[in-house]
């Protein structure tokens, strides 16, 4: 009896610990995932993409097999290599997040050369016969290519929640929290990123059902169809500025962890600058400030990296980017 009893105070004790665990985890995930927003919002604005030009049919398929890539880059490969960092080369996160940052801040600097040269057309499933090999193999190749931009924002999105809750001068949490708290963010960011992006391909759908059942849904209808376009196109824009500003922002944030605080302390003092002269949503245009000072400094460091891997590319017998 005493030993069943003892047994069940176990119990109780591992309960316990399990339960701070999961409060420990659920609060530090929420710190996390806002860290990681800037990314989230531009893999939403990006994924839409590759589903442009597919047929209606095939658009929620398409998405779901993205959304599985994505858990599976998240827990299967990021999830244990951001623990095995943790444990035996921490001081190999800040550099991993620095060429993230680069890597975003290219990302950035393309599109909006993109948006100031538009590209040639690409050749979409509309522009072949639908059910044909060639269609099925543009498919694929629109799947392979999403999931390998997810791979790198989702490599970003982990560096950033695993150095957020395990900063270099703070408490270190248990490594079970650590990995609790990335298997959650890399959950909640997939069902949310990828949830909407289910919502926005399928809105102007929705936009042609409500128009077609007549009555007071149909302008809804109608109005949802026609701003779907500019919506994307806004979206696109958001998700631009979002990359350069996340980019350009852990970048300086960085540079200030190896001692070149410089630009972190001008953004800082411009944005009180800012808050102390306009007197209406102070926090508001201070954010703004910051925010838009980390996307220069994003755009700036996009297009030295372009002109970098332009050289680059060269030596390794690949196009030039532009």
């Amino acid at each position: 009896m005493s030993g069943l009893l003892a047994l069940l105070d176990d119990v109780v004790a591992l309960a316990k610990v399990a339960a701070a665990t999961i409060d420990d985890a659920a609060a530090q995930a929420g710190k996390a995932g806002a860290k990681a927003a800037g990314i989230v919002i531009d893999d939403a604005a990006v994924t839409p993409r590759y589903v442009t030009g597919l047929a209606a049919s095939r658009e929620l398929p398409i998405i779901g097999r993205i959304a599985v890539g994505s858990l599976k880059n998240k827990l299967v490969f990021l999830l244990p290599a951001a623990l095995i960092l943790s444990k035996f080369a921490p001081w190999a996160i800040t550099p991993i997040l620095m060429l993230g940052g680069f890597y975003l801040a290219f990302e950035g600097y393309e599109k909006v050369h993109q948006m100031l040269v538009p590209e040639t057309k690409n050749v979409t499933v509309a522009d072949v016969k639908e059910g044909t090999p060639e269609a099925a193999k543009l498919e694929e190749e629109r799947v392979a290519g999403a999931i390998r931009t997810d791979f790198i924002l989702s490599a970003e999105i982990m560096a950033i929640a695993l150095n957020t809750i395990t900063p270099p001068d703070g408490p270190q949490p248990e490594l079970l929290t650590q990995g609790a708290v990335l298997a959650v963010v890399g959950l909640f960011i997939t069902f949310l990123v990828y949830g909407a992006v289910a919502l926005i391909v399928k809105a102007d759908d929705v936009g042609v059902w409500m128009a077609n059942r007549g009555g007071f849904l149909a302008p809804l209808g109608r109005g949802l169809v026609k701003g779907m376009p500019p919506f994307l196109k806004l979206l696109s824009v958001v998700g631009t500025i979002a990359m350069l500003w996340v980019g350009g922002g852990i970048l300086i944030h960085s540079l200030a962890i190896y001692g070149f605080d410089g630009p972190e302390h001008l953004i800082h003092d411009v944005s009180e600058a800012v808050r102390a002269a306009v007197p209406f949503a102070s926090g508001f245009w201070a954010w703004l400030t910051g925010t838009l000072a980390s996307a220069v400094v994003g755009l700036a460091a996009g297009g030295i990296t372009t002109v970098v891997v332009g050289l680059v590319k060269p030596l390794f017998g690949l196009r030039a980017a532009h």
